[in-house]
């Protein structure tokens, strides 16, 4: 009788140590897969169509039409928006500062080049420029035609974040200074007026293709602020 007590006692406490064993097993560690290459590239947005040029809501405007995004607490990604990219026209060079220098809010960053005509433009933003976008050398076309992708132009350690995005527009005051500037720009020229609208309300790639190139000179300087 004490024998079978034992037997009974001992396969008793197998069955509660095979359900306690289950119940505190260590659970496999996921693993989150490797990003790709093209995951790493620049992040790209999703714009809204405002008096027929491209505006992303979730990015910044410096009214001299640049625009910045956050991408950490201290990091922004720094490019020329779509309304300046259709204004210039083909970009033969794009010249950017270096890394490591910098530069302040409203105060030139960058210019590009057209026909031996240089077009200066402000940041957005103020900080150290952290790094630059190399393909613009041999693409600089990049820089308008795909303005809030590939064809961004550097990121920016900016240590005062908050306060040079106060500054910036965004949201329904953003779509009402693009408007203003369509409105402005049909007026600088009104030979032109028609293609600030085709194909949907979409604003032809280049404005100013037929403009001389000192009324281009001018018309920069009004709108980029430079």
């Amino acid at each position: 009788m004490t024998v079978l007590l034992v037997l009974v006692t001992f396969v008793g406490f197998l069955i509660i140590d095979h359900f306690y064993s289950k119940r505190h097993a260590v659970q496999p560690i996921l693993v989150a897969p490797a990003r790709s290459a093209e995951e790493m590239r620049a992040p790209r947005l999703q714009p809204s169509l405002v008096a027929g040029f491209q505006l992303p809501d979730n990015v910044r405007y410096h009214p001299g039409h640049t625009w910045a995004l956050s991408e950490s607490p201290n990091l922004v990604r720094v490019g020329m928006d779509d309304f300046a990219g259709k204004l210039v026209g083909k970009i033969d060079k794009v010249t950017l500062p270096q890394r490591g220098q910098w530069i302040r809010q409203g105060q030139k960053m960058f210019s590009v080049e057209r026909n031996g005509v240089k077009v200066d433009m402000v940041s957005p933003i103020e900080g150290s420029v952290a790094d630059v976008n190399e393909t613009l050398a041999n693409s600089p076309e990049l820089t308008r035609k795909d303005p809030y992708g590939d064809g961004w132009l550097i990121t920016v350690q900016a240590p005062d974040l908050k306060t040079n995005f106060r500054n910036l527009l965004g949201g329904a005051l953003a779509r009402g200074w693009m408007e203003e500037a369509a409105l402005r720009l049909q007026r600088r020229m009104p030979a032109f007026a028609g293609a600030l609208a085709q194909d949907g309300g979409v604003a032809v790639d280049d404005l100013s293709a037929q403009l001389p190139d000192a009324d281009l000179a001018d018309i920069a300087h009004d709108f980029f602020l430079c």
